[in-house]
């Protein structure tokens, strides 16, 4: 196994893929994440192909990206609840057959963790990864012919495209390219999409919080709305919508569908949760909030406007949240902001 002492492609070996398979598999924000590899390697590659494996949960992601020929679902989450089923047993070789179905330049783990690791080492090709000094898990490094060292204090994105540059050589364009909002026209409503909900209590931003602003946005005559997935969320939505003149509360929709409903918001406020990196994946105009994480690593981070607010025992205020919105509100058709064209 090699090992490179940094993230420079200097030690790569140089020569041009035609198939690279993909593994980020989960959770959401990750596998957003991980989406401007797919642009970093059509720029410096042209006619490669590319396929992705992704928790079938999270695998309508990288189907929203026109550079990605195909999508290799895998369950480990539905998988876990019934490790003992004939049923489960029956997916996981399915999957595994699948898996090996067609040999790749390059299998690439941005991942690092064991399960991702597995999954490579179910494929024919270039199996790269981590090295055990940077990765998640240390042991996926094992599962690699090659390993590289990419610093741990770099934002997310950038882990992913550093990875990929370290193993092929390449060199990635400054800004991040997420590739979904191409062939798209952008006929922005006066809508503030608000996303309220987080798969952890702590990063919820209060209730009275998002009442106060969804009724300062429609004072600017925006139309707040509220997405909900679960039950417990749309009841949070129907809740908060009720409290503000003209707002909506959105039923659950296809990630596909909820890609849409982003791209075509004058702006979007939401917390610490994997549809906010969507967002700014869309260009849509996005504020971030962070109540118990901080935005350092793994916030916002793309091409358009967008900010990181808040962070580890420092929970926004209302007032501070208007404060960063107010450019986009005053001014909105100009260049980045709410209601512009990207």
């Amino acid at each position: 196994m090699s090992m490179s002492g940094s993230a420079s492609p200097s030690g790569a070996v140089l020569s041009v893929p035609r198939r690279v398979l993909l593994v980020k598999t989960s959770s959401l924000g990750d596998v957003i994440h991980n989406l401007p590899v797919v642009g970093d390697l059509q720029k410096a590659f042209p006619g490669v192909v590319v396929d992705w494996v992704a928790e079938e949960g999270f695998a309508g992601i990288p189907r929203l990206h026109p550079g990605v020929r195909a999508v290799i679902p895998v369950a480990f989450r539905r998988w876990r609840g019934k490790p003992l089923s004939l049923a489960t047993w029956r997916e996981i070789r399915a999957t595994r057959r699948r898996l090996a179905e067609e040999s790749y330049d390059l299998v690439l783990d941005t991942q690092g963790l064991l399960k991702s690791a597995l999954v490579v080492h179910a494929t024919r090709g270039r199996k790269v990864g981590f090295s055990a000094a940077c990765a998640r898990e240390s042991w996926a490094a094992r599962f690699y012919d090659d390993a590289f060292f990419v610093p741990r204090d770099l934002h997310a994105v950038e882990r992913n495209r550093r990875l990929a540059a370290a193993a092929l050589g390449h060199m990635p364009e400054p800004e991040p390219d997420y590739g979904l909002t191409l062939g798209r026209t952008r006929g922005c409503g006066a809508s503030a999409v608000l996303l309220t909900a987080s798969s952890r209590d702590d990063k919820l931003w209060p209730e009275e919080n998002w009442v106060a602003l969804g009724r300062a946005l429609a004072r600017r005559g925006l139309v707040p709305l509220f997405p909900g997935g679960s039950f417990r969320e749309r009841q949070r939505a129907r809740r908060l919508a009720e409290q503000i003149s003209g707002a909506q509360a959105v039923p659950p929709m296809s990630l596909a569908a909820l890609a849409d409903l982003l791209f075509c918001a004058r702006l979007v406020v939401g917390v610490d949760t994997g549809l906010t990196h969507l967002a700014v994946a869309m260009r849509t105009p996005t504020l971030a909030l962070y109540t118990a994480t901080d935005p350092g690593l793994t916030g916002v981070l793309g091409a358009s406007w967008h900010r990181n607010l808040g962070g580890r025992t420092r929970m926004p205020t209302v007032e501070a949240v208007l404060q960063e919105l107010e450019p986009l509100l005053a001014n909105p058709s100009a260049p980045g902001s709410a209601g512009a064209n990207s």
